[in-house]
């Protein structure tokens, strides 16, 4: 199975440059066809009768270098394959959004999340990618060293660069052999809650990091201080750096956690039951966004569904309107109506009591 490998990269000054060239070719080939091809549709909603082709990704590369290149040198100064793909990219963008799956593409802003695609041609000796020990051949920029030891015998075809709070990663795709792990437990019910991370069917309570709620006063903080800062000064930039990096450590904390429960899920269990939830919905609810989005239950369930698959385990999903939470999980019996304020859960058949997330999770195991 292919797995995504992501690590840091450690640039020298001139190839920083380079890379902060190659995101800003790629920001502006996918803004100027975004513009071209809402002005298509725009054209095509307001003439019927006379619509014009919507452009394929090689039209919109075909009209990129005829009309854009020309007039901005600084195309050349690139690999030519950040703009190519970048404009396919976006292609796939308009497909997902024309199916339904998505919403309409955006444009991209400097600084935010600048990232940008590198392909590997076989014919072009400039496209060619080679791993090392601890480094990575990208095209135009040369031998790039990294934080970490790269894995061994792997050819990429494709990377992917982004940059992060001042800093550069790299990340493709690796082939990996599925490890099929002993199994301590055969069947585990879990769920998920704001108060704790996740409490098991077998007792097992995880609380979870709750990292944005500790380091909420600091990044307060430094939002305050930056608010008479002149835009765009020196100032100005140095704090917003140290936004970005409280950001990034509020995001490694939290996804620590959840690879560390989740690889735990996944080679101790045979079978894990969750349900699924509504995380969009819980999210359009005000009171209780921060706490979700805090404890990051969609990024839990995609972990584990590639997690189990590495590890040999089974991930079962329970539909998302059957009542576990109403289910006494000694007897079966459904309680009528259960408020989100309780939070022990009290059977009037068998005078059975716990705690509400207990009984979540022993009625999934039970299904």
């Amino acid at each position: 199975m292919l797995l995504g490998f992501k690590t840091e990269l450690h640039p020298n000054k001139q190839q920083k440059t380079l890379l902060a060239k190659h995101a800003g070719v790629s920001r502006h080939a996918w803004n100027w066809g975004l513009w071209l091809t809402r002005n298509i549709l725009n054209h095509n909603s307001n003439n019927p009768e006379s619509k014009l082709k919507f452009p394929t990704a090689i039209d919109l590369h075909k009209l990129l270098v005829a009309m854009v290149k020309p007039k901005n040198y600084w195309y050349y100064e690139v690999s030519k394959t950040a703009p190519q793909y970048a404009l396919r990219y976006l292609s796939l963008s308009w497909k997902r959004c024309f199916s339904k799956v998505s919403g309409q593409p955006k444009f991209k802003k400097k600084g935010r999340d600048d990232s940008f695609p590198a392909e590997c041609y076989a014919n072009t000796l400039d496209g060619s990618i080679s791993v090392g020990f601890n480094h990575i051949k990208l095209p135009r920029i040369g031998w790039v060293k990294t934080y970490e030891i790269l894995p061994d015998n792997v050819s990429p075809k494709s990377v992917t660069i982004t940059k992060k709070a001042d800093r550069w990663f790299v990340s493709f795709k690796v082939e990996t052999i599925p490890q099929i792990t002993e199994k301590s437990v055969d069947v585990v019910g879990v769920d998920l809650g704001v108060k704790n991370l996740a409490t098991l069917s077998t007792g097992e309570v995880f609380v979870g990091a709750k990292s944005y709620k500790k380091l909420e006063a600091k990044l307060s903080k430094l939002q305050y201080l930056n608010r008479h800062k002149v835009k765009f000064s020196n100032n100005w930039r140095a704090a917003q750096l140290k936004i970005a990096q409280l950001h990034k450590r509020i995001a490694n904390i939290r996804n620590d956690a959840l690879h560390k429960l989740t690889t735990y899920l996944a080679k101790n269990h045979s079978q894990i039951v969750i349900e699924d939830l509504n995380v969009s919905g819980m999210m359009a609810n005000h009171k209780l966004a921060k706490a979700v989005a805090d404890m990051g239950f969609y990024e839990f369930r995609r972990q584990l569904e590639y997690k189990c698959k590495l590890y040999g385990s089974e991930l079962i999903i329970v539909d998302r309107w059957f009542p576990s939470s109403k289910t006494c999980s000694r007897c079966g019996k459904i309680k009528e109506s259960l408020s989100l304020s309780e939070r022990v859960f009290k059977c009037e058949h068998c005078n059975f009591s716990c705690d509400c997330s207990a009984t979540l999770a022993r009625t999934r195991f039970e299904c």
